[in-house]
């Protein structure tokens, strides 16, 4: 019988609210007990209440804490401003946590969590779904068995919507960075450029950034990162310039062709077999890679593989009882905010 466990939610309503549904990351998990949401706003803490059908209801997330005494809470708000109090808090605690991205404001506030995790043994994972995908672990075996020849240049982009630049660079450059972290490891170097209205940033470009960033500047930026084995990687996001379809996502450019994957458990991946990366003078086409490689019809079925969450929260139910790090770990999510900040 597989171990139970009790979890909790915490979110903001009206500050980062519960994030990409983090408060729906237990459902379908039998062993899996919602017991208690924690919100500070009157309103969303009765909504989400209700909307779970729970009796325990909190404005004090540390007295839901406390007094419930989860196993596991999912921290959900998608503002940053509190993600370090509250793992801390969790993590003080001993209880496992699941949080939205990104991980927190800076590395100081990354490098608090990271101690009180490591003094109680709390797992912490962070909801970087596209990590756990296993069209991406697929991407992964065909590029380690050469069948894109060598990687040379991973290419990222944010949403480039009225978040283009700084914010943009935190809010969804933080799927990105994993992306490129996943496949090609920690960067050894980063040098960057970053400009508001064409200058470059000084301190008369800085605001007060939204969603509990803090400090921020820039309307475009570039990002060029070292990478092991001599690959390069960017990252760039220029404000209103958004593609339709999108460009979120990543490219890895090999001697052998492109390879595209878009954020998601499930997302988006193709590749382009064509070693001078111009279909037009190739005739080459893109093909769909699944998890079984490309051109190949998608084998996996089951429900959890596509729902956003679900994969994140089985790998760290078993990071729990195999005391191990969850493949998208602290760790992880301070290397991913190392990149940004």
């Amino acid at each position: 019988m597989p171990k139970q466990y009790r979890a909790a939610v915490i979110g903001r309503s009206g500050h980062g609210d519960y994030g990409h549904h983090l408060d729906e990351a237990f459902d379908g998990f039998e062993n899996i007990e919602l017991v208690a949401v924690a919100d500070d706003n009157k309103m969303g803490l009765a909504a989400m209440a209700k909307k779970h059908n729970l009796s325990k209801a909190y404005a004090d997330y540390r007295q839901m804490l406390d007094e419930t005494k989860p196993d596991i809470v999912a921290i959900c708000a998608r503002w940053i401003d509190q993600h370090r109090d509250m793992a801390v808090a969790a993590a003080e605690r001993g209880i496992h946590i699941y949080m939205e991205k990104p991980f927190c404001r800076d590395l100081a506030e990354a490098d608090e969590i990271i101690a009180a995790c490591e003094r109680t043994h709390a797992k912490l994972a962070i909801a970087h779904p596209t990590r756990y995908s296993p069209k991406v672990a697929a991407v992964k075996r065909l590029i380690e068995d050469g069948r894109f020849g060598k990687v040379l240049e991973y290419r990222g982009r944010g949403k480039e919507d009225r978040r283009g630049g700084g914010e943009d660079l935190w809010v969804l450059g933080t799927h990105v960075m994993d992306m490129i972290r996943t496949v090609g490891g920690h960067p050894l170097w980063c040098f960057a450029n970053v400009t508001e209205g064409g200058e470059l940033v000084g301190k008369e470009h800085v605001r007060d950034g939204a969603e509990g960033i803090g400090p921020l500047a820039g309307d475009a930026l570039h990002a060029t990162y070292g990478m092991p084995g001599g690959a390069m990687a960017y990252f760039s996001s220029v404000r209103d310039t958004a593609g339709n379809p999108t460009r979120f996502g990543l490219q890895i450019y090999c001697s052998h062709g492109i390879i595209e994957i878009l954020e998601g458990t499930m997302g988006p991946t193709v590749c382009l077999r064509d070693r001078s990366w111009s279909p037009q003078r190739s005739g080459k086409e893109w093909q769909e890679i699944t998890s079984a490689g490309f051109d190949t019809p998608e084998p996996l079925s089951e429900p959890r593989y596509f729902t956003r969450h679900g994969l994140a929260i089985e790998d760290l139910l078993s990071a729990i009882e195999g005391n191990r790090e969850p493949q998208g770990g602290m760790y992880e999510a301070r290397g991913a905010t190392e990149m940004i900040a």
